[in-house]
């Protein structure tokens, strides 16, 4: 079972941010939970989405944005070093697993956890591309994001089996 998100603190802009996100990752989460490998990879609804597929795109995001457009880390097996389709990110193979993709999603998210914290809100982002932006807007960038493959989830959950609520 995927633990609560504890409730968000305002008292500063960062708990808030950070605590708006966390409680996006853990809804998330949330909606795998009880599935199996095979329920967890349907494609219930006109999309081409399933909550497995959401998942593993929610946790290699979760690291290129954190880990190699903000602090500047570099993987030379994964992008932006290597050229990927277009939805490659969402495609599962056979050994794709709920727990597999919850592991390292939950991995990236505690690496994650570590960088925003040592870092300022104004530290722009180490990725040249993205200089023009900071820890701030990526923060924001991922609660949205987080936000909406969260929702994309509540209905996949919904029409696979009935379950509601975050």
């Amino acid at each position: 079972m995927s633990p609560r998100a504890p409730a968000v603190r305002t008292d500063t802009e960062r708990e808030a941010l950070v605590g708006f996100l966390d409680k996006q990752r853990a809804s998330l989460l949330r909606k795998l939970d009880g599935l199996s490998d095979e329920d967890a990879r349907r494609v219930p609804t006109a999309s081409s989405l399933s909550l497995l597929g959401l998942l593993k795109h929610s946790g290699i995001w979760e690291r290129r944005w954190f880990q190699i457009i903000q602090a500047g880390h570099e993987f030379p097996d994964e992008w932006p070093a290597v050229d990927e389709e277009e939805g490659a990110d969402f495609a599962l193979g056979d050994h794709d697993t709920v727990a597999a993709w919850r592991a390292f999603y939950e991995t990236q998210v505690a690496v994650n956890r570590d960088i925003v914290a040592g870092l300022s809100l104004e530290t722009p982002c180490a990725w040249p591309k993205m200089a023009g932006r900071n820890l701030r807007w990526v923060l924001l960038h991922m609660i949205e994001e987080t936000a909406r493959h969260a929702g994309h989830a509540d209905i996949i959950r919904e029409t696979l089996d009935g379950e509601t609520g975050i």
